[in-house]
């Protein structure tokens, strides 16, 4: 089986193999997947949400808490290109400095506080969509940054979920944002943005 990154062999996998090397030494992908999905489902319950700023640091230490227990570099930045079908994502080498310019990006619309629900979507959609092409972790970046969003969009003053969401949808939406076409991804969180929070 290939890896889903098309990364292939590399450091992060076992000798042979293109499942990643983990704390309990699981060798199949999909008792990995599993395994990894239930583990981070339990510990985004110790993720506490945080006031901005946001930066870089800040998703590290969401990833960490998602992934400390099944993975030995949970927190620490990628150190290979990964690519998924057609999309290549962020080099190592550029992902500080192009993660950087998001959230300063993000911080002179003070955090989106402030903005009505509408254009709220259309601004969390671009700056998902920009994160998501730097991809900073080798596994986990799409739970991670979900939950970076949650903090950012219940700061700005509304409710948040993913439940309506298929997994279909959301690849299809960030391949169409990698391909400069948002009107997907706003359309996601059309769905998932709810009412303003009442003080």
């Amino acid at each position: 089986m290939s890896d889903k990154y098309g990364v292939g062999q590399d450091s992060y996998c076992y000798p042979g193999s293109t499942v990643l090397r983990n704390k309990l030494d699981i060798h199949d992908d999909v008792t990995l997947s599993e395994v990894e999905r239930q583990l981070s489902a339990i510990a985004a319950d110790n993720v506490d949400f945080s006031l901005p700023p946001y930066n870089l640091a800040y998703l590290q230490s969401i990833h960490r808490t998602l992934f400390s227990d099944l993975y030995e570099w949970a927190g620490e930045l990628r150190t290979v290109g990964i690519s998924k079908q057609n999309t290549r994502f962020c080099q190592p080498e550029y992902m500080e400095r192009e993660a950087d310019k998001i959230f300063k990006v993000m911080e002179a619309a003070n955090w989106f506080e402030g903005k009505g629900r509408a254009d709220l979507i259309v601004a969390v959609a671009e700056a998902y969509s920009d994160l998501n092409v730097v991809h900073p972790f080798r596994e986990g970046n799409g739970r991670t940054q979900r939950i970076l969003f949650e903090h950012l969009i219940m700061n700005a003053g509304f409710e948040i979920s993913w439940w309506g969401i298929e997994e279909d949808e959301w690849i299809c939406a960030n391949i169409a944002a990698y391909n400069c076409n948002l009107g997907l991804m706003e359309q996601v969180f059309e769905k998932c943005i709810g009412l303003p929070i009442q003080p």
